[in-house]
Parts: structure tokens; C-alpha cells; sequence
């Protein structure tokens, strides 16, 4: 939204003594910061040693030379002072036309696949797969607002040896029934209770494990029956929660599909001597040169690995989406080593592997509680899930709202407090969930957010003010306080801070927008002493708040309660 201006301020500078192209000038407009006067300015450093002169002087001159009052010298920079009534103007009306689809950028024609590693089948769904979930589906949902075409793609490991040891455990030592529902979660019992096992005769049982994983990968028709029944019940399970999230998986490439074509790669490689002989008959590659150590490719048995699989993936994605520009894996940090040793390796083996990206994340511990699901100690989301349904409920059981609005209500928030407490940090760091200062309404939470929401809805309501049937009757004069301005300027910047995040894959650069809209719009709301309803023109300021607040919240993957 901001960019028009950008491009009228460059335009005054282009006729200057500036030997720089005009869109060069418009990339170097920034926003003016807090309590500066100006609104844009251009900084003038870069420009001293062609001119030989002071940045300061350069941009004391350029103004003089400029000669409008809307351009002014501060320091070394050039500001540009915007008219309230015009930016009030060009916003409230953008936003009237574009509505769900203001700040969505214009089509970019380029293809990103993003894999994320969805939770092994035969695995209880646990907050570690939660933030991957998000994280992955927030990228892609931030991708497609800027403009790209993202293939959503998952790779569920389902032959690895978590696999064997439960199928091991199933056969042999399990006697309760098969449940119809949440069979993830009994799969997840199965592997801590098979670990628990397998201690009580490690020398046998781990060669049972062991030789049932390799009849696993052989092809034994009874043992892939059992993984093939056992893996549609976990998926089931998982397509129930990527639905209560709002997560959305497009294609499916599964560990036995893509274990083959990976060893048949693997062998290419030795055969190119790319690939050599490691320790006890395995095969590696060496990186030293590169500092990433030695990769290995197979087992001295020649049983496959993660590394195995991950070239025959590539290669697979590579086939289905031909003309794809970036290949993103979303994986948690502790994978990024591996992650530079299997692009080097793809480098090394002519494939593309400058498209291809790892985005790291953090796990996630609830407070007071650390995770091991060898150890069965995980919390499940259903029970995270379950803790905040519950206090959410308790959060809002004296408001004054229809009983059957206030589950709506309850569920909205404590959905979107999962959601917002795993996005809001850096996705690379590790965090520690507490529900309660998730659902907290004071500070950097998502209630305040929804609340805001809320409280704009009530007011456009109250007023019943509708801005479709009104923009033509608006006096945009009347929003000129500096706490207006302040507002506008935060609404024009959402379509920016969306390609910056999608630029930089960073959830919490929207999150952030977010909060501070909030705080910006309450600030408003106080200033005016409550009297919005009053005024058709803040009325109209309400309803652009309302709309890139749900319009955010879309990208998150979360609700707009229109009460609380």
C-alpha cells in the first residue's frame, strides 16, 4: 500500500544529481521511526563518496533543490511528510475494494514445494509435531498471500525402525484390543512400552527388531500388511488433527516409497566413485573438504538411512514439480547439519541444489514438564488441546454471551492461544508453553488480539455502520490526529511486514504486526474518549482495524470472534 508513495517520493529524487535507478531509490525508502518527523525518508550515506560531500549536506541540499513543503531534512536523511486526508483516502478505500484480499500481493509465476516433516505413522500426534504443523502451514499460507504457488507436501516416515519395533512389540507381546479411534496415540504407548521391553533382553530382542525391520524393507507380504492396516488407522488420526488446525496437506511422499529409488541413486553414486567404501562394508561419502565430515549412505548391510531417503525424495519432488523455483524443508535445528551434508551431496551430484532450503525450528516443552517419547513422557496435543478448551471455558463463563457462543468462543481462544504462543518467538528457538499466560488478556497474548477484534466488531455494530454503503459519504479530514496517523501508517504497512515474513520465512514478523496493531488501536480507542460511534470517518477506521486483523489471523490459521 505504501509503495505508491514510495515511488512519488523517488520520483522528486530521480530528477536530482542521483546517479541511482529510480526503483534502487524506492528499495532504499524507509519508514520514518517512532517520534521523527516525516513519514519516509531516504538515507543519504551511500551517496557521499560519489559526491563528495557530507550525508548531512547531501540531504540538506537535495531538499533545497526540491523545494515542497511535504519534503523536509532531518540529519543526513531526506523525509517525505504524508497527508492524512490522502493516505486516510487511498487506505480506507483499498481496503473497501480488497477486503479479505487486502494485503495479498500480486502473482509472482514461481512454484515452491514445502515439505514438511509430518509425525512418523505409528506415532502419538505430541506438541514437538504440533510446532512443525504450524510453523510448515503458517510459511505456506505467508508464500501464498506474497504471490507464490506452493505445493503443500508431507513425508511421514513409515518403515523406520520405530516402525519394526512396534510391529515387533504388537505380535508378539500385545494382548488388548485394537482401538477404532485414536490408534496414534495406543501406537505411541506401544513404542515406550516395546523400548521397556526390549531392556529386559537387549542382546535378543534388538536382532528381532532388527530382522523384522529388513523383512520389512524385503517386501515379507504378512509384516507389510500389518504396517499398511496400522499406518491408514494413524493417518486417520492425523488427518482428524490437521483438520482441527486448519492445516492442509496436498501430497503425501512416504519412507517406503522413497526408499528405493534412494538406494538406487546411492549405488549410481559408488558406481561414479562418488560414493565410497566407508567402515564394515558401508558407503559414504567424504565431505571433509567441505568441513561437513563423512555422510553416510547405507548401513554396512546396505539397509537404507535418513540420508538414503532424502536423495531419492529430492529427486521424486524434482519429477512431480519439474518447474519448481525453491524446495523448503521444514525441520526442527537439531537436523541442520544434516541438512547441509544432504545439499552438498545433491550439489555434488548435479542436482539443483540451489533451490533447495532448510527453515529450522525449535521444539517445545510445556513448562515444568521436558519431553521423551522413547521414554513415554510426551504431552499429547490432545491434551494440550484439551487443558486449554478447559480453561478457556473457565476464562469466559461469566461473560455475558449465549451458552452455545460460548464454546464458539472458548474454542476460537484456545486454539488460537496454541497457535499464537508457537509462532510468536523465533522459529528457530526453543520454547516452553504455558497455557496460562497463553489465555493471559494482559501483555503479548493472543486474547488481546482476539479482543480487540471483538471490540471493533461491537462498535461497527453498536453504530450500525457498514463501510461498503458508506465510503462514499466519509469527511477524511477528520482523521488527522497524530494517533490516527499512527494507525494508518501501521494498516498500509501489513502487505510489507507479509513479504517480509514470506521473504524471510518468519511467522512472528505477522504476529508481531499483529500485537502492535492491537496496541495502536486501543490507544486510539482511549484518545477519542469511546466517542468513534459518533463519527462515520473512525467508524470507517474501525472496520479497515477489524478487517487486516482477520485478515492476519487467516494467515495464522486462526478465528475472528466477533465477541468474547
Amino acid at each position: 500500500m505504501l509503495n505508491s508513495y514510495k515511488q512519488k517520493f523517488a520520483k522528486l529524487l530521480a530528477n536530482l544529481d542521483i546517479n541511482l535507478p529510480e526503483q534502487d531509490i524506492v528499495d532504499a525508502i524507509e519508514i520514518v521511526p517512532d517520534n521523527i518527523e516525516g513519514d519516509l525518508w531516504f538515507p543519504c550515506f551511500k551517496l557521499s563518496k560519489e559526491l563528495k560531500k557530507s550525508p548531512n549536506q547531501i540531504a540538506q541540499d537535495f531538499v533545497s533543490q526540491i523545494d515542497d513543503s511535504q519534503v523536509i531534512v532531518v540529519w543526513p536523511y531526506v523525509n517525505y511528510l504524508l497527508s492524512s486526508q490522502d493516505l486516510s483516502q487511498d487506505l480506507i478505500k483499498q481496503i473497501n475494494i480488497d477486503k479479505d484480499n487486502f494485503g495479498k500481493l500480486e502473482k509472482k509465476k514461481q512454484e515452491i514445494i514445502l515439505e514438511w516433516r509430518q509425525p512418523n505413522t505409528h506415532k502419538a500426534f505430541h506438541i514437538w509435531h504440533l510446532r512443525n504443523a504450524l510453523v510448515s502451514n503458517w510459511v505456506a499460507s505467508c508464500l501464498e498471500r506474497a504471490g507464490y504457488d506452493v505445493h503443500r507436501v508431507a513425508y511421514p516416515w513409515d518403515i523406520w525402525a520405530h516402525v519394526a519395533k512396534r510391529i515387533w512389540y504388537y505380535i508378539n507381546f500385545y494382548q488388548g484390543e485394537t482401538p477404532e479411534n485414536n490408534f496414534g496415540e495406543r501406537a505411541g504407548t506401544l513404542y515406550s512400552d516395546a523400548t521397556k521391553k526390549v531392556e529386559e533382553d537387549k542382546d535378543t530382542y534388538k536382532i528381532q527388531i532388527e530382522e523384522l525391520q529388513k523383512s520389512l524393507e524385503d517386501g515379507d507380504e504378512k509384516l507389510n500388511e500389518i504396517r499398511k492396516d496400522t499406518r491408514q488407522k494413524c493417518l486417520v488420526d492425523m488427518e482428524n488433527i490437521f483438520e482441527e488446525l486448519w492445516c492442509d496437506i496436498q501430497k503425501r511422499y512416504y519412507e517406503s516409497q522413497v526408499e528405493k529409488p534412494g538406494i538406487e541413486k546411492v549405488k549410481e553414486m559408488k558406481q561414479n566413485w562418488i560414493a565410497i567404501d566407508g567402515e564394515r562394508w558401508s558407503l559414504i561419502i567424504d565431505l571433509e573438504e567441505y568441513k561437513l565430515w563423512i555422510f553416510l549412505l547405507l548401513k554396512s548391510t546396505w539397509a537404507s538411512l535418513y540420508s538414503t531417503k532424502d536423495i531419492g525424495l529430492a529427486y521424486l519432488k524434482k519429477q512431480d514439480f519439474p518447474k519448481y523455483n525453491q524446495s523448503l524443508y521444514v525441520v526442527w535445528s537439531e537436523q541442520i547439519h544434516h541438512f547441509n551434508q544432504l545439499f552438498k551431496t545433491l550439489e555434488l551430484i548435479w542436482f539443483p541444489h540451489d533451490a533447495l532450503h532448510h527453515i529450522a525450528y525449535g521444539l517445545v516443552d510445556l513448562k515444568d514438564a521436558k519431553m521423551s517419547s522413547r521414554d513415554g513422557n510426551v504431552i499429547l496435543y490432545t491434551q494440550l488441546r484439551d487443558q486449554l478448551l478447559e480453561e478457556a471455558h473457565k476464562m469466559i463463563q461469566d461473560r455475558n454471551i449465549l451458552q452455545e457462543q460460548k464454546d464458539i468462543v472458548a474454542r476460537q481462544v484456545a486454539f488460537a492461544a496454541m497457535k499464537f504462543d508457537m509462532l510468536l518467538p523465533d522459529a528457530s528457538k526453543k520454547i516452553l508453553f504455558d497455557p496460562n499466560e497463553a489465555l493471559s488478556f494482559e501483555g503479548e497474548t493472543w486474547p488481546y488480539i482476539q479482543y480487540t477484534h471483538a471490540r471493533c466488531c461491537s462498535l461497527l455494530k453498536k453504530s450500525e455502520f457498514n463501510l461498503e454503503s458508506e465510503i462514499s459519504n466519509l469527511d477524511y479530514s477528520k482523521l488527522s490526529e497524530n494517533y490516527e496517523k499512527n494507525l494508518l501508517m501501521h494498516l498500509a504497512q501489513f502487505g510489507d511486514h507479509i513479504s517480509k515474513a514470506a521473504e524471510e520465512y518468519r511467522p512472528n514478523y505477522v504476529t508481531r504486526y499483529l500485537l502492535e496493531l492491537a496496541k495502536l488501536f486501543n490507544s486510539y480507542y482511549n484518545n477519542t474518549d469511546k466517542k468513534i460511534v459518533e463519527n462515520k470517518s473512525s467508524l470507517a477506521l474501525v472496520a479497515c482495524v477489524k478487517q487486516v486483523i482477520s485478515n492476519g489471523l487467516l494467515i495464522l490459521g486462526i478465528e475472528s470472534p466477533e465477541e468474547m
